[in-house]
């Protein structure tokens, strides 16, 4: 893995701050309001540029794991403040971060590696995600969080929304609730620019049409998914919610660490057979943490918390995806795809690992020596198998923005 130079990711109180100041600076222009309290009582801040009806909603701290998206935010926020032809016949809407309570939690902004990265991982269960609760809870449980998205969604009615997401390590792509022809382009251009790899077969899309290299369109309602047991889909979450005011929503996802193990279109000889051996991998790895967590769990009837919650959910989901890879035929026979599933594989049981090593940390429990070895072990092999490079903190800020701009234009014509 390449070494990381000082780069650092903006937090939640910095964001805030820059925001405040450039309304402050602005305020002609630029409105910031609360929009909402977090679960843990933390407000959530809408940072609003001009005054056209149309209107184009950024969000980013979808997931706390992720933190590119709050940097670029605050770089497209002042492009658009800068640039007086951006906000010509469309208004800017920027949610700082949609879970400021998991940003708390997760406290890498300056990872020098990825071992470093997971020793302050957190990333919340399924239905503690602002953006996916929707679609594994009924509406009189949604969060707090998620309600006030759905509130500034209503409230702006964007003709496209954008929510920022990252990887730790693979390649850049786009998920897209409805096409945006033209945007292809543009955005594999960035990418080889700035040589961030194109992840063309990202499994997280699996079996979603393509618009282009790097760009998927979600299937229609009724569509079967590629991986049935996941309990998450995309088609009932906020981002859907866009379409109800003739809108969109694009997924812009933005590495930390690249590798060209997904960016490869060539034909892999024999994708069932690999995919079978990641998913006989995925249950050993999955039963490694669980081990540790059985072993440990009499302990820690004290420090039931988010940390704990987020690392049972995601071994919870290894046992039905390992399935669904050996009984359903490949989405994909490419070797990006292959690629892809294998990181994802890797990154399962590594990220309740992390959580749960951070849970016998703080418990000082004499488990969690072990525990660090094996997160040691396995963020090394992750990285060397996947010959992972840091792309520059900058370079993600820009493509992302670049990305974002992109999408803003193409879906601006489809609007009308």
């Amino acid at each position: 893995m390449s070494p990381v130079p000082e780069q650092r990711y903006f937090g939640v109180p910095e964001l805030v701050a820059a925001a405040r100041a450039l309304a402050a600076h602005r305020p002609g222009l630029c409105t910031l309001d609360v929009v909402g309290v977090s679960r843990g009582g933390r407000p959530l801040h809408l940072l609003s540029v001009g005054h056209a009806r149309r209107a184009v909603l950024v969000v980013a701290g979808a997931h706390a794991n992720e933190p590119t998206g709050g940097s670029t935010l605050l770089s497209l926020a002042d492009r658009v403040v800068r640039d007086r032809r951006l906000r010509e016949d469309s208004s800017w809407h920027f949610l700082l971060c949609a879970d400021p309570d998991g940003a708390s939690l997760h406290v890498t902004p300056a990872p020098r590696s990825l071992f470093d990265y997971h020793l302050g991982f957190f990333r919340p269960a399924g239905d503690e995600q602002p953006e996916w609760s929707p679609s594994v809870l009924s509406p009189d449980r949604l969060p707090p969080e998620t309600r006030a998205l759905l509130g500034v969604i209503d409230a702006v009615r964007p003709y496209l929304q954008v929510t920022l997401h990252g990887t730790e390590l693979g390649g850049s792509w786009v998920q897209l609730t409805r096409d945006v022809p033209g945007l292809a382009e543009p955005f594999g251009k960035s990418a080889a620019q700035l040589r961030i790899p194109v992840e063309t077969g990202a499994c997280d899309a699996a079996g979603w049409p393509a618009s282009g290299p790097g760009v998927r369109v979600l299937p229609e309602p009724g569509t079967d998914l590629a991986y049935p047991s996941m309990p998450d889909d995309a088609r009932h979450s906020t981002w859907y919610h866009a379409h109800r005011y003739g809108g969109l929503t694009a997924v812009v996802e933005v590495p930390m660490w690249a590798s060209d193990l997904v960016d490869d279109p060539a034909p892999h000889p024999d994708p069932a057979a690999a995919i079978r051996k990641l998913a006989a991998r995925l249950l050993r790895d999955t039963r490694r943490v669980e081990l540790v967590l059985a072993e440990a769990l009499p302990r820690l009837r004290d420090r039931e918390g988010p940390l704990l919650r987020a690392a049972q959910w995601g071994l919870r989901l290894a046992p039905g995806l390992a399935s669904d890879w050996v009984h359903t035929p490949p989405a994909d026979t490419t070797m990006a795809y292959v690629g892809s599933v294998e990181a994802f594989g890797r990154r399962l049981p590594l990220r309740a690992a992390a959580m749960l090593l951070r849970v016998l940390r703080q418990a000082d429990d004499p488990a969690a020596a072990g525990l660090e070895r094996l997160v040691a072990a396995w963020c090394a092999a992750f990285a060397g198998r996947f010959r992972a490079r840091w792309v520059p903190v900058e370079h993600q800020v820009e493509h992302q923005s670049r990305t974002v701009l992109a999408a803003a234009r193409y879906a601006r014509e489809l609007s009308g």
